[in-house]
């Protein structure tokens, strides 16, 4: 069966699903997501085809698909699902993000540590028993898409006003952010800057395989959107070196297993090679550059000001390397905060409008940015390294989860309609809707699209001829 449009992609694709899991049921992102990836995903192509034939190649064409991209959206999703690992993971709906204050302002949360979400909900008077039965939820809805928390921190928020709240959360060193009602940006910016770099240099000749052959990534990245924009380079053939701490990244241990590591963290970091550097003491950070001494790009998704810090700043490594690519994943870039909140998924959605596309307003669980946010930074670095093959000059490259979250269209999308038709879910063209992941990774229709290891991941989505 053709999928049509977006609704029926993201329906036979697991969106729907994912995106449906916090409300306890199926529902259409409100906005054309996975058409958006698709854009993205072919701006990927094209550049890396170009970079492939001024390296000199023969590529006359490229290929990609609103359904890929659905799928590579859900990756991680899909890969826990379908893990040999005896894990089951249960997702719940009830009360949500996001909070509300006294005098009516919604508002989500951010804390990535226990420690200052205990201390945020002590300053409100919250039971310690409810805050830590809310921590689990809340910390793994980035994995799990839910948040259930208990209704008494959902009502603890509505007894202070929202000044209270934002000094709450001062002291306990989280983040707080209103969620916007209009669903444009409230500040537009560029999805990448560029800034040219001292130095020149060009890559290898192309030797033949996947466009980016020869080309050498350096990495430095956690969670989702830096490894992400990793994992798009190495699909276009990039050799990625990607660098953890001593130990390994701890995502690594993170259930379900697949093989001998996380799912998720093996959706997004497999077929990179890594070398683990303790970059807190000045040996490890001299063994990264001379990492990229020999690299064309270095990609990291520091906190601001980490490295400028360690002298580890795009200016500082083009010395090392000339014509260099440096690019920086953030969570705000360039807005100019005084006093930048935690740059995370859901306050991200929360500011720059895209949660007030959904019908609740409420920042979708599913993680749009950080997707997005990988996505535009590997289109910058290609764009960056295409342009140094013409120039020979190389570039900071600077794109954030905020300017991402600006690529997404924001056309109103009604809710898709469904019916049940012999016992299962339906759009109104017919266009089975997915309810499980397990049962999409058997699906005969997106056999060429998947790989089925340990568990099951989404092929690379260009087809290059």
């Amino acid at each position: 069966m053709a999928l049509r449009d977006e609704s029926a992609v993201q329906a036979a694709c697991g969106i729907m699903h994912v995106h449906g899991r916090a409300s306890g049921g199926l529902r259409r992102l409100g906005v054309d997501y996975a058409s958006a990836v698709a854009g993205v995903l072919a701006v990927h192509g094209m550049l890396a085809a170009e970079l492939a034939r001024v390296r000199g190649a023969r590529v006359e064409a490229v290929r990609t698909s609103v359904a890929q991209a659905a799928l590579l959206a859900v990756g991680q999703y899909l890969a826990v699902a379908t893990t040999d690992d005896d894990w089951d993971e249960r997702w719940e709906c009830g009360p949500r993000p996001p909070f509300r204050s006294q005098d009516g302002i919604r508002f989500e949360l951010e804390a990535l540590k226990a420690e200052g979400w205990q201390q945020f909900w002590s300053h409100l008077g919250a039971e310690p028993a409810d805050v830590a039965a809310g921590w689990w939820p809340f910390q793994q809805r980035f994995a799990t898409a839910s948040c259930a928390l208990p209704e008494s921190l959902m009502s603890r928020t509505r007894r202070f006003p929202f000044r209270d709240l934002l000094k709450a959360a001062g002291q306990a060193g989280v983040s707080v952010l209103p969620v916007r009602d209009e669903p444009g940006q409230p500040t537009r910016v560029p999805a990448c800057t560029f800034r040219d770099l001292p130095g020149s240099s060009r890559a290898r000749p192309w030797t033949g395989g996947e466009p980016l052959d020869g080309i050498v990534v350096v990495e430095s990245t956690r969670r989702i959107q830096g490894p992400m924009a990793g994992h798009v380079l190495r699909m276009l053939g990039a050799e990625v070196i990607r660098v953890e701490p001593p130990g390994g990244d701890p995502m690594r241990g993170i259930p379900p297993i697949s093989g001998d590591s996380s799912a998720r963290f093996r959706v997004f970091n497999d077929g990179k090679r890594v070398t683990e550097i303790d970059l807190r003491t000045a040996a490890g950070r001299e063994e990264l550059r001379e990492l990229v001494a020999g690299a064309d790009a270095f990609v990291h998704n520091w906190a601001p000001g980490r490295a400028e810090r360690d002298g580890l700043d795009a200016d500082e490594l083009a010395r090392v390397r000339p014509g260099l690519v440096h690019a920086w994943s953030s969570g705000w870039t360039p807005l100019p905060w005084p006093d930048p909140p935690l740059g995370t998924d859901f306050l991200v959605q929360a500011h720059s409008g895209l949660a007030a596309t959904e019908p609740d307003r409420a920042p979708s669980l599913m993680t749009l940015t950080d997707i997005m946010g990988g996505l535009v930074c590997a289109a910058g670095v290609l764009a960056a390294l295409l342009r140094r093959e013409r120039t020979g000059l190389g570039a900071r490259v600077d794109s954030s989860l905020y300017s991402a979250a600006g690529v997404i269209p924001r056309s109103p999308a009604g809710p898709a309609r469904l019916l049940e038709r012999d016992g299962r879910m339906v759009l109104l063209d017919g266009t089975p809707v997915c309810t499980d992941l397990r049962e999409l990774a058997a699906d005969p229709r997106f056999k060429r699209a998947l790989n089925h290891t340990t568990h099951v991941s989404p092929q690379p989505p260009w087809e290059f001829a």
